[in-house]
């Protein structure tokens, strides 16, 4: 049996890139991605009007040359809210994916290497997943008080079970194969057998999981905050913009159409990107594209 190909491998074989601009779905979602996160990076500089500024003479205008995306209830410009909104959205998803990756590779790794921890580690990943995802971030917010950090620690030990169930997975396999069982002959240590030989072949998956995990991230953080769980209401979010916005349905639509495309056009960006990673990275799907 051949060792798994790794990113690495890949990347130096000719025809990637043109494999890559096949995937149209995948260049899309990465335009559409990096022109959202260009557009909170330097919100400051293109927002016209401060988020928290009120004008409660011009509440509810709908969009025109001045109000692009028209204002709320309170007179605030939805257009600047929108853009200082996708600022935190990407901020949580950043760090719940650097916190899920951290611990779901320590767990999957050590109940895929290590047969004696599989089985008890194993049951806790099922155990953390038996339960849906926005059930089990309310019941960790309410108990330690919402907050923005509360957010990522919460998120991110809700969505780490999810990569150490993949890292298990693949560990197990990896561990079995010849160049790891001539690692052990030799005496090689468990962690440099870890770090040399399964950690680097667990690329793929990680790369692929990660952006998923990013998406559900991002609208996890959005769904928190329209339940009112979430942030502070005085921080622009997707999900309180939407919160505050659905009493006006049918006067105003406009203050839940903007954030709402916001999320659905960041949440299906990242879907596209992790779907186009695992058709190039996966070496069986990557000879049909």
């Amino acid at each position: 049996m051949n060792a798994p190909a790794t990113p690495s491998a890949l990347v130096t074989q000719p025809g990637v890139l043109a494999l890559l601009l096949r995937r149209p779905t995948a260049m899309i979602g990465l335009v559409i991605i990096v022109v959202i996160a260009l557009l909170a990076i330097f919100a400051p500089l293109i927002a016209p009007i401060p988020p928290g500024k009120l004008s409660v003479v011009h509440r509810l205008t709908p969009p025109g040359p001045i109000w692009f995306f028209g204002t709320d209830e309170f007179g605030r410009d939805i257009f600047s809210r929108t853009l200082y909104a996708g600022r935190l959205s990407l901020l949580v998803g950043a760090c719940v994916v650097a916190i899920a990756t951290v611990l779901g590779l320590v767990l999957g790794l050590l109940a895929g290497f290590f047969r004696r921890l599989d089985t008890p580690l194993a049951r806790i990943i099922d155990a953390l997943m038996a339960f849906p995802d926005v059930l089990l971030a309310i019941a960790l917010v309410a108990a330690l008080g919402p907050s923005l950090l509360t957010i990522i620690i919460t998120l991110g030990l809700v969505y780490a079970p999810r990569l150490a169930r993949i890292v298990r997975a693949s560990t197990l396999v990896i561990r079995e194969l010849p160049f790891v069982e001539a690692a052990r002959a030799l005496g090689v240590p468990a962690w440099k057998i870890i770090l040399r030989h399964v950690l680097r072949n667990l690329t793929s998956p990680i790369l692929v999981q990660s952006t998923f995990i990013f998406a559900h991230a991002m609208l996890a953080e959005a769904s928190l905050s329209f339940l009112g769980v979430g942030v502070s209401p005085e921080v622009p979010t997707w999900g309180t913009m939407i919160a505050s916005g659905r009493q006006y349905v049918g006067q105003a639509d406009w203050t839940i159409l903007f954030p709402g495309l916001a999320i659905v056009l960041s949440v299906l960006s990242l879907q596209m990107i992790g779907d186009g990673l695992r058709d190039l990275l996966d070496p069986k799907l990557r000879g049909q594209m």
